[in-house]
């Protein structure tokens, strides 16, 4: 479940805050916030445990991935199944207390999750296809507070796959000399020497509809400021990536959390001061 690891859960937990907050006004109600926070964490854990479990024959040649349970067989097949199904129940109760079009949106999110693994085999875009994955819970959010997914939504949707297909692209290259060795595909060889410059142009794009998405939603300089700063962390990211150093670059993964916090630092505060 990675529950060691926790910047996956970190890294699908902004965004879904973000959405919490910007649908509601500044102010979701408490049980809504505490539903979505934990069918993210339910649902990260299982999809780590699926992945783990559909790349089990791949783990062990790949050098980050080798000591994994299902590698070293510390756990079985068997009992990963049962995790896995135990996850997927358990989070299939949270959407009981939610609505109609949150339940569709959130069963389209669990096919997407669950299936994101074997993208890994077919195409080059996985990075794209998690993007996705990772960004339901904005309209999910939308959906069970306002009743309706307006395009603003959509637009943080778009924004938050961009982003994701750029760390992930960067977390794809830590693995690529393993990744080419074994035959899975990433957007990290699919960009190949070009990888820093699209990463680049990606994470423009996603600055710019931040940008977008606060113009639309009407949001003060606190917001501004945060995207701003956003910026200058991802040139961060790139002078991290520019000899393409596998544990420099893992870094710069982990530092996408500063990313997701200070976007939603910049939404909490513009509600904050306009109450």
């Amino acid at each position: 479940m990675r529950l060691d690891r926790p910047i996956g859960l970190l890294l699908l937990l902004w965004p879904t805050w973000w959405a919490l907050w910007a649908a509601s006004g500044g102010n979701p109600q408490l049980k809504t916030w505490a539903i979505f926070t934990t069918g993210v964490f339910l649902m990260r854990a299982a999809g780590c445990v699926i992945n783990d479990i559909s790349d089990r024959q791949y783990d062990g040649h790949v050098n980050r991935t080798k000591n994994r349970p299902l590698v070293q067989k510390t756990l079985s097949i068997k009992n990963a199944w049962y995790l896995f199904f135990g996850l997927m129940f358990a989070a299939g109760l949270l959407l009981l207390a939610l609505k109609k079009t949150t339940v569709l949106l959130a069963l389209v999110a669990a096919f997407f999750a669950v299936t994101y693994p074997i993208m890994k085999r077919v195409t080059y875009l996985p990075q794209v296809y998690l993007g996705i994955a990772f960004s339901f819970s904005i309209p999910m959010a939308y959906a069970e507070i306002t009743g309706s997914v307006p395009k603003i939504a959509w637009l943080l949707f778009i924004a938050n796959i961009l982003w994701t297909t750029a760390y992930d692209t960067i977390y794809a290259m830590v693995d690529r000399k393993d990744d080419l060795k074994i035959g899975v595909k990433s957007t990290a060889i699919l960009f190949g020497d070009l990888d820093r410059v699209i990463i680049g142009i990606i994470q423009l794009l996603t600055v710019l509809a931040l940008f977008l998405f606060g113009k639309q939603a009407e949001f003060t300089a606190p917001y501004f400021i945060a995207v701003i700063i956003v910026l200058w962390l991802f040139v961060y990211q790139q002078l991290q990536i520019l000899e393409r150093n596998e544990i420099k670059c893992f870094k710069a993964f982990l530092h996408n959390n500063w990313i997701g916090m200070v976007i939603f630092i910049g939404i909490f505060s513009h509600f904050l001061l306009k109450s």
